[in-house]
């Protein structure tokens, strides 16, 4: 039981000391590289949602400082509870799919530019047919991201339960590193 207990004072002490070398304000993020590990790959999911757009901006940042590569990533959900026939029988269904991905690769190109016009080495991806967290945690597999950054919308309570978190689901599934960006 004490075992546990130190390890998890232990812990706490040193994100406590990480958090004093991390020094964030809305116009940048300084590090001091001595005293933080250095991630080589960010990985961004992204949504239409504003709080998406303010993990762009805390990775933009962070990649910026630290000097590494980023993928930036929308996951197309499909019910998982429909099977292929569902999109036989409603072509509007079918359309709304096709203009989620053309509205996912816009805004992944749009994104894209930013990082670009900062020299940052970035790349887009656009997952389909799996669940948010799911496609997350494949893409940041693939791409061989050590840090997620995403955004959390907050949800509490009956809104968390009837619509789920999907940060929280990565953040208890992922093997590496989440950094939650709530606004």
């Amino acid at each position: 039981m004490w075992g546990l207990f130190n390890a998890f004072y232990e812990l706490l002490i040193f994100h406590n000391d990480l958090l004093s070398q991390l020094k964030i304000s809305s116009q940048f993020i300084s590090i001091h590289k001595d005293n933080f590990m250095t991630y080589k790959h960010i990985l961004v999911p992204v949504d239409e949602s504003p709080i998406s757009y303010a993990a762009v901006e805390q990775a933009l940042a962070l990649a910026k400082a630290l000097h590494c590569q980023v993928t930036i990533t929308s996951v197309i959900a499909v019910d998982p509870f429909v099977g292929v026939d569902f999109y036989k029988v409603a072509p509007a269904i079918t359309d709304y799919f096709i203009q989620a991905e053309k509205n996912a690769q816009l805004r992944l190109t749009e994104i894209k530019q930013s990082f670009i016009r900062d020299g940052i080495d970035v790349d887009t991806k656009v997952i389909r047919g799996v669940s948010p967290a799911e496609g997350i945690i494949h893409v940041a597999d693939e791409v061989g991201a050590d840090l997620i950054i995403m955004g959390s919308h907050g949800r509490t309570g009956f809104k968390k339960l009837v619509l789920g978190s999907v940060a929280q689901a990565v953040l208890t599934q992922s093997p590496i590193p989440v950094l939650i960006i709530k606004v």
